[in-house]
């Protein structure tokens, strides 16, 4: 399959990607790091623009598109790492009064976790009895509930509803497409002995399957967004968690030792892509799903 983008789809991508790039640039990004207060300005802005309604029909008060506008826009946002509850806010819209406008933030108990549940309005699922835990990523606040409680339900306004899923897929395609691109900035601009350390063979190797990684899980998440199937989701969100976590780390060796300091954003990539991975459709479901159809097939 040939896919390639409409221009009605690029400008979406560009127009998501201008607005945070003017309200979520860098320093925002440096700034917004170990303070987990939910920016509601930029929320509010962001359910002007649509981003919270994509998917609701326009007589709704929606902009009526489809799968593949929200995962170029979910793409963007995990490019530059927008905190906040994105995917079950996105998901409560039009069964949550506020949610499409960016009025109302909503989250959800996921696996057992709940990001910024302090910060929310709405909760999906049993929060009670819910106790703080610290985050790996200073940009994304969690909370874990005791075991056995009551995770969110009712279909698609569920994280672990297949469209959640790719959500998520999305952003963490988007964050490897950071990677990339820092590494090969950092690549061509760093000296070691004289020359670029791009010039030398391992670098080269490094970035080239940092590369790889990103246009496979692209080709993946974006297909899947066409089909809308279940398990081709599974397997993009297979791809896209190795493109985040793997992309991260092999950036890191290609910073070296800066891209562990704070002045860096390498280090966030890595931790924001470990936080994602613990949602639904992690790993361990997504490969069960994945099993489950491969055998369905098989007599016994």
């Amino acid at each position: 399959m040939r896919f390639r983008l409409t221009d009605d789809q690029r400008a979406l991508r560009d127009g998501v990607r201008a607005v945070l790039a003017r309200r979520f640039g860098p320093e925002e990004l440096r700034a917004a790091v170990g303070r987990p207060v939910l920016d509601r300005g930029l929320w509010r802005e962001l359910g002007d623009a649509g981003f919270f309604a994509l998917r609701l029909p326009e007589a709704d008060g929606g902009v009526g598109l489809g799968l593949v506008e929200a995962v170029l826009a979910f793409e963007e946002a995990g490019r530059v790492l927008l905190p906040g509850p994105l995917v079950a806010t996105h998901l409560a819209a039009g069964s949550v009064p506020g949610a499409a406008g960016g009025e109302t933030v909503v989250t959800a108990v996921d696996g057992g976790l709940v990001e910024w549940l302090a910060e929310a309005d709405v909760v999906r699922g049993d929060a009670s009895g819910a106790v703080p835990l610290r985050s790996v990523d200073p940009l994304t606040p969690l909370h874990r509930v005791p075991a056995g409680a009551r995770v969110s339900t009712g279909g698609p306004v569920s994280p672990g509803d297949p469209v959640g899923v790719l959500l998520t897929a999305a952003e963490q395609l988007g964050s490897a497409t950071r990677a990339c691109e820092l590494a090969v900035q950092h690549a061509r601009t760093r000296e070691q002995f004289g020359q670029p350390i791009g010039a030398f063979q391992a670098v080269k190797h490094l970035c080239a399957e940092l590369l790889v990684r990103v246009e496979v899980a692209r080709a993946a998440v974006y297909a899947a967004a066409v089909t809308a199937d279940p398990v081709d989701i599974a397997a993009a969100r297979l791809l896209a968690d190795e493109a985040a976590v793997r992309g991260a780390r092999d950036c890191l060796q290609v910073y070296g030792g800066m891209g562990f300091t704070w002045e860096a954003e390498v280090h966030l990539l890595l931790k924001r892509a470990w936080v994602r991975t613990r949602r639904a459709g992690d790993c361990t479901e997504s490969e069960e799903r994945l099993a489950r159809e491969l055998l369905s097939g098989v007599e016994t």
